[in-house]
Formats: C-alpha cells, structure tokens, sequence
C-alpha cells in the first residue's frame, strides 16, 4: 500500500472544510494548529515547533504515554472483544476503580464517552426514582456558557450551554443558579453563601412540586468547568442532597472533566466537599482512557438492581472491552507510579501562586480560583462590576498561540482562561506560561490591544 502524500495545513484544512460538517469546530478557527504527533505535555506541528499544551485534559497522564501505548499494543495483539465474554480485564478494572471511591460506590457500567456515561446516569436516576425532572447549573437566563453534560439528545436538553440555542427549556429540566461566589448571585462577602445557594435547589424543588413534577436527579459537574471553572463552597454538595434525597431524587457527581487526581487534594472532585458527602450516582469519562474512548457511570447496589428490574439488557458493544480496560488499569498504574496526585498538588499550588502575582500586578485580572491543575483566571473590564473581558481574553490566548502555548477561555462570557493541562505539566512550564502572560498583559496595557476580530473554540 502506498504511503499518503504529506499535506500542507492549508490542503488539510481545505479538505476539512469540504468534508467535515461545519459545526464540528476547530480551536484558532482562523488561523488553526496542525499537529502530528504529541509526547507528555507538548504538541507538535507539522514543521515540528514544540507547543505547550495547557488545555488537553483528555491526554491525562500525558501525551502517548509509553505505558498507555504498550498496554494497548499489547492486549491488541490478543484480543479485543465485547464484554458479554468473561474477560479478567473487565473485572480488575471494575475493582481498582471501586478502591477510588466511597463503598457504597460499587457498581459499575463500561461505556465509549462521557455523553454515553451521563446519558445512561439519567437513565439509571429515573429508573430508581420513578421520577423525570432534573436540576441544573446556570449563571443566568442571559450568559452563553455553563452547564454542558453531553451531546446527546438527552444530555443537551440538560446543558444550558447547549439548549439556549435551539429549542429552549423542556418543562422538565429546572435551572438553579451556579454557587459562583466571585460573580454569582451570592458572592464571597454574603454572610452565608452555602445555604443561600442550595435554599435556591430548595425552592425550585417546591415550585416543581407544587405544579405536580418530581425531581428525579441534581446533575452536576462535580466542579463546573464551561462554568468557567467555578469552585463551589464546601459544604454546598451536602445540603443540596439533603433537599434532593427529601424530594425523592438522587445526586449525579460528573467528573468527567475533573476527576482522576487532577485536583491533588483528592482523587475525585466532589470529595473536595467533605468526607460525609458521597453522590449516588458519578459519571467518568475523557481522562480515563488517557485519549482512547474509555468512559464509566458508577453508582450504588440499590440504583443498580432497579435498572436490572426492569428486565431490559444494557449492552454496549465496546463499553468495557479488553482493549479499553488494559488501558484504563495503565492510567491507574501511571497516575500511582508517578505520584501524579501530589504532583498536581505541587505544580498546581505553584501555579496558582505565580498567577495570583499577577492579578497584584495585572487589573485585568479579576479572579484566580483553582485546585491542583484545574485553573480558571478570570478577566475582567473593571473590579467594581467585574464585567467579563471576552476580547481581551480571546486576544490573549491568540498571542500565546504565537508563543507556542495553546490555552483555551470558558465562562458565561469566554473570559475564563482554562487551564487543565495533561498532570505531567510541570514547574518550569508553569514559569514559561505566567511569565509569557505577563509580558503579553504588559503589552495589552500599554495599548497594544489588535482588535482584530479572532476566532477561538472551547472544549
């Protein structure tokens, strides 16, 4: 077979176009990245310039990991099948994933994405309930981006960042509003924040029952990433379960983007909240499989046999395959042998101290929250009313592109610079990236803003 002619970026990108449907987005629309191989934490393009990639989470131990690619190579080489065969890998995986969380966390379904995991959430939270309604996160009737828990059917009709745009609320999804305590209803100079929040869960849930609905399920990401990587006070989790689990309905914990050690402190995200909150239902997806289509929904015995009772199989063809599975146990195995917790712990404490530097030094700098490698700096047009800084922020992560540094923005207004990097970032590139910032920010505030318009994409 012959080998493929090497193409320019433009050739490829003229091919894209023609071929591929237009709502399938590109990071720097206007100006996009080629890249042909990755190792760790830096991208390649194809004249081989080394990129520092700050945005991938889904390469979570770093780029084509040896281990990751040898783990794959070799259960390649002796079978790949689907799960109605007995197959160890299928079973070890299930009880390495089961010592990560809470007991009561003991029943698990393999499946491709993290759409598929919070599609079949719902589907398990309704079948245990017997209840249709759910809960969400939004910042306002009037922001751009928050809550997104998949592209499905199912998934955008609960993901406000999605539902906005096409055919509005269904009457069955209730939106509370996101506990953002630096921009949000209640910010951090409230004498009680954490109750103010969930009183708000609280009352959507009397209205809905007063008009005859049922809760059936509070669906969160465990730390609101298109959010603009918010932060929810300790404390919060409980006593929204409290009104949820009262109303008859169950907590969903998505750690899709944020679980897997990524905040240090923690395996998990919503154990930030405390060791007497554990969701009934959590979904993984992305990090997992470190690049290969690995997801998960783990939940509790008494979930799991009301799905069963129904009598209707669950099968996903390649949900939980031999390949999949050796490759989910070497993530696990990388992240111990690596200690890659306390490394995102580390990297990510200096991180965060480096950029709170700058807010000192930069007002365009609102706000930098975070934990471990997941960071969101918030731009802002003025500290009074902190209104969000989209231009600016879209301006910025442009001339880091230049600076061989791919960052993305998130937020109600693309004003949040992202950062969740793979958890092999290291120091000397959190040094590069600030410092670069700082002399870009520098830039900005001696006039040098182009205002030409640009294009960027979120994840």
């Amino acid at each position: 077979m012959r080998a493929a002619q090497p193409r320019s970026r433009q050739q490829t990108l003229s091919q894209r176009r023609r071929l591929i449907g237009s709502s399938c987005k590109l990071f720097f629309s206007n100006d996009p990245v080629k890249i042909v191989k990755a190792k760790g934490q830096y991208m390649y393009d194809e004249d081989g310039r080394q990129y520092l990639d700050c945005i991938n989470n889904v390469a979570h131990v770093g780029h084509c990991h040896p281990d990751i690619v040898k783990a794959a190579h070799e259960q390649n080489q002796l079978l790949n099948t689907n799960s109605r065969y007995l197959h160890d890998n299928l079973v070890d995986y299930a009880e390495r994933l089961s010592k990560t969380l809470p007991e009561k966390l003991c029943i698990f379904y393999f499946l491709n994405s993290g759409s598929e995991a919070n599609d079949l959430a719902l589907r398990l939270a309704r079948q245990y309930t017997k209840h249709e309604d759910v809960i969400v996160l939004d910042h306002s009737a009037n922001c751009f981006l928050s809550a997104y828990h998949g592209h499905l059917t199912s998934l955008i009709d609960i993901s406000p960042y999605k539902f906005r745009n096409l055919e509005g609320q269904k009457e069955w999804v209730h939106v509370a509003p996101v506990p953002d305590t630096y921009r949000g209803l209640y910010r951090e100079d409230h004498k009680d924040s954490v109750t103010a929040y969930a009183d708000e869960v609280k009352n959507i849930i009397e209205h809905a029952h007063k008009r005859g609905r049922k809760i059936a399920a509070f669906f969160v990401e465990s730390l609101p990433s298109v959010g603009g990587q918010i932060i929810p006070p300790a404390g919060y989790f409980q006593k929204v379960a409290q009104h949820v689990h009262k109303a008859g309905g169950v907590f969903i914990a998505d750690e899709i983007q944020v679980g897997f050690g990524r905040v240090g402190k923690h395996f998990w995200a919503f154990q930030l909240q405390g060791e007497d909150f554990i969701p009934d239902i959590v979904t993984m997806g992305k990090p997992i499989g470190n690049g290969h289509p690995l997801a998960c929904v783990a939940t509790t015995k008494e979930i799991a046999e009301a799905f069963a009772a129904t009598g209707v199989e669950y099968f996903n063809t390649f949900g939980g395959n031999p390949v999949s599975c050796a490759i989910g146990l070497a993530v696990l195995d990388v992240i111990e042998k690596e200690h890659l917790q306390a490394h995102a712990t580390e990297v990510g404490n200096f991180l965060m101290k480096l950029l709170k530097e700058q807010q000192i030094k930069h007002p365009i700098i609102g706000d930098v929250r975070g934990c471990g490698l997941f960071i969101g700096v918030d731009l802002i047009k003025d500290q009074a009313e902190r209104t969000p800084a989209p231009a600016e922020a879209e301006y910025l992560i442009t001339r880091l592109k230049e600076e061989y540094i791919l960052l993305s923005t998130d937020g109600p207004g693309r004003n949040v610079l992202k950062f969740k990097p793979p958890m092999c970032f290291n120091m000397e590139d959190a040094k590069f990236v600030v410092e670069t910032m700082d002399k870009i920010l520098t830039d900005m505030e001696k006039g040098c803003l182009n205002q030409q318009k640009t294009s960027t994409c979120s994840t």
